[in-house]
């Protein structure tokens, strides 16, 4: 699933991938924001962390056992996904939509259209 997750990613308008904090999380960022911070063991993906609205993200964590708070994160806006075969590979791409969707949602207006991102406001 690495490669996928990390494939679906860069996918979106705009997202490019840094190492910023060393060799573990790889950062994915739109306009410079993250939106996704994965964390590898072992050549495969063990953790996602992503933003969420914070009563989504209180809904997913009482859903799903393997969604938690953020890990090194701002607990009320971000959760940590365990990868570990639990949740449906559709369901990670529906949180890595709603997170990107959400750092897009707050870039200014002239950043979202140097993408090539207009949302319907």
């Amino acid at each position: 699933m690495k490669n996928t997750i990390i494939e679906y990613c860069l996918k979106k308008k705009g997202a490019t991938q840094e190492y910023p904090f060393g060799p573990t999380p790889l950062v994915i960022k739109v306009a410079d924001k993250m939106f996704a911070l994965i964390f590898e063991e072992t050549g495969k993906v063990v953790r996602l962390n992503l933003k969420c609205d914070p009563i989504i993200a209180e809904n997913l964590r009482e859903q799903h056992d393997c969604v938690r708070p953020g890990f090194h994160m701002n607990k009320k806006h971000w959760n940590s996904i365990m990868i570990d075969g639990s949740l449906p590979e559709s369901d990670v791409f529906d949180m890595i939509d709603h997170s990107y969707d959400m750092v897009v949602k707050k870039l200014s207006k002239s950043l979202r259209e140097s993408i090539g991102n207009e949302l319907n406001e």
